[in-house]
Parts: C-alpha cells; structure tokens; sequence
C-alpha cells in the first residue's frame, strides 16, 4: 500500500546550518513507535517529516523527551520537535524545549490531527481551546497559555458507531494518501511563512483550501 512517505522523493531537499539558540518552535504531535507510523494521529509527525526532508535535516536527537533537529529558516533558527511521550502527554516536551530555550508560546506552531475535517483540508489557528483534542490540550497546559498557533490536519470525519480512538490510531488509508500528501506538503511553507510573521497570510491560503 502507497505511504505518506513514499512522496518524499519529490520534495526538494534544502541543507542549511543553523546558528544561535533556536528562536522559534515547531511541533509534530503523535505516538511514538512503529505501531503508529502512518496512523491518522500521526499527522502531526507527519507534517514535521515534510519539513525535515526539504531542509536536509532528520529529527534524531532525543532531548526534552522528544526527537529533535534544528534548522535556519529565513535567518531564523527554529527548533522542530516531536516528543516522545503519548499524545496525552505531549506538553511536556513542548514546555521543557520551551522554557529551556526561552521561546514565547507565540513562537510556537504545532502541526496535528483533526477529525472535523476531511482530508487534504486543513485549519491554521493562532489561538484557541483545545477542540477535544488531548494533544492540544496537554500543551495548553503545560504552557499555561493558548497563544500557540496550530495547524489542523484533517484526517477524515469518525463514521457513526465507530470509537473515536480506533478511528484517529487507524492507518490512513491507500485512497486517502494523494491529497493527505498534498496537504502536508503544505508544511514548510507554512512554517515559512509562521517564521516571516505571516501567519494571516498562511490563513487566506490554506484555509481556503
């Protein structure tokens, strides 16, 4: 069955060398392990993957009870994450990365799932509850804070009768991966523009879609 992955191979990769304590963070939520790879909850790791491939980079060094790589965007040296933890408790890393390198929630996009919207859409945010989601929700409070922006992947709408933690920890399935790929391949791009203090303009773009 095609993977989200296997797209990669067209995506552009783009070395940089960061320098400086990271600035900025972005964060990929999700489940650790095998188990999880390509799992509708895994968006968010996903996303993170994207943006890793097209700078050159891989998230390996585990620090912050996350995976992480550093990379230098616009001039900017930006932190990005994928913890470690389950998502329940993803906040963890985010707050420890956070306090550590002295970054302000408002500099902080976190990528994840969401089964209010089909796939290929998405939903950029730069403030706001949790939406039922506990990943999001272990961030808000840990950081104390909802002023992190956050990007929602839709991942499909749970069908009627079916338990909403065997819909999210399913595989993404063969007929969804063409336009869950497009979406996600939106990533770096969306972080650029986050990094560049364009934030509306990620909206007017990809909210639309």
């Amino acid at each position: 069955m095609a993977s989200i992955f296997d797209l990669f191979k067209k995506i552009e990769k783009k070395k940089t060398e960061p320098s400086g304590p990271p600035e900025f963070m972005a964060v990929g939520l999700g489940n650790p392990g095998r188990d999880y790879t390509d799992t509708r909850h895994n968006a968010g790791f996903c996303a993170i993957d994207y943006i890793c491939r097209k700078y050159g980079v891989e998230c390996g060094e585990l620090k912050f009870k996350a995976l992480g790589a550093r990379i230098t965007v616009a001039e900017r040296s930006v932190l990005l994450l994928k913890p470690t933890t389950f998502m329940n408790n993803s906040g963890e890393a985010v707050r420890d990365a956070a306090s550590f390198y002295k970054i302000p929630p408002e500099k902080i996009i976190v990528f994840c799932d969401d089964v209010n919207f089909e796939p290929g859409k998405m939903r950029i945010r730069e403030k706001g509850s949790d939406g039922g989601h506990n990943g999001l929700k272990s961030i808000i409070e840990k950081l104390s804070s909802d002023t992190f922006t956050r990007v929602k992947i839709g991942v499909g709408k749970k069908p009627d009768g079916y338990d909403l933690a065997d819909w999210v920890l399913g595989k993404i399935p063969a007929c969804d991966v063409p336009v869950m790929a497009e979406c996600l391949a939106a990533a770096p791009d969306i972080l650029e523009k986050f990094v560049a203090g364009d934030v509306s303009g990620a909206m007017s773009l990809y909210n639309k879609r």
